[in-house]
């Protein structure tokens, strides 16, 4: 998860609403099969489901493809492990956050050694990018298929606030096994690792290291946790936002009856 989404989230919703084509893989897909004549298989309600939570946005336009409502939905292949990382790392939404934490970086000049002008952004943008997909990779497909853990977020929806906030939080550590039961989300600790060691192939010399590796990889585990608090609340926020125009227009129904 972007470490920027948390911040931008009500700058990006000043953007059109956008289907911004994800589900053209799938379509485009289906057309071609057709015009083999080879008629798609019929789909089962448990992949219709999958289908539908992987085309959410938050504002209608944040991916939150990572997230199910399913207590115990049916586990994903590793086809579709990859298939939710490369949806959600290159999803045109994403590089506009990666625009906007490049933008950000350069204004604060982090990473001195990149300079200034469009060069220096240039660098930074693509470094954002490249922490933004190695992340993805090694979070959403690579360590979840290898070690059989689920990448998705498994949204509780009810219950108090408190056990709710808890249930997010550890939601970063804690996960489930495609075989069933939960256990300690190994994905995520070592997919962090992983991702901060490859940074040291691209980020200035006095930016590389063991010590700014580790201190990399607890910052995109703190950022996970917190981005699990939307994963889980952003439903109810949209409720509360939508409730009041549902009432105002009762109201102004009843008023011209």
């Amino acid at each position: 998860m972007s470490h920027m989404r948390i911040g931008v989230m009500l700058l990006l919703c000043l953007l059109s609403k956008q289907g911004l084509g994800q589900q053209q893989l799938s379509t485009a897909s289906a057309n071609s099969q057709a015009q083999q004549g080879e008629p798609a298989p019929p789909k089962s309600q448990a992949e219709k489901q999958t289908e539908t939570e992987q085309s959410q946005r938050v504002l209608g336009v944040l991916p939150e493809f990572g997230v199910t409502n399913q207590k115990n939905p049916r586990p994903l292949s590793s086809k579709e492990k990859f298939h939710l990382f490369y949806k959600s790392a290159f999803d045109p939404a994403e590089f506009a956050v990666t625009g906007l934490e490049a933008g950000i970086s350069q204004a604060q000049d982090s990473f001195p050694s990149y300079g200034q002008g469009a060069s220096g952004y240039g660098k930074r943008y693509s470094a954002a990018l490249a922490d933004q997909v190695s992340s993805g990779f090694f979070t959403n497909y690579f360590f979840p298929s290898l070690l059989h853990e689920d990448p998705r977020y498994f949204r509780l929806g009810e219950g108090s606030f408190k056990r709710r906030v808890r249930h997010a939080l550890m939601q970063e550590f804690i996960t489930h096994k495609d075989s069933g039961g939960r256990t300690f989300a190994w994905s995520n600790a070592l997919g962090a690792v992983a991702a901060g060691s490859i940074s040291n192939a691209y980020y200035p010399c006095e930016n590389r290291g063991f010590g700014l590796t580790m201190s990399r990889a607890g910052i995109s585990l703190l950022y996970g946790s917190l981005g699990g608090l939307e994963d889980e609340f952003w439903p109810d926020i949209y409720r509360k936002i939508r409730h009041p125009r549902k009432q105002s227009s009762a109201a102004d129904d009843q008023t011209k009856k």
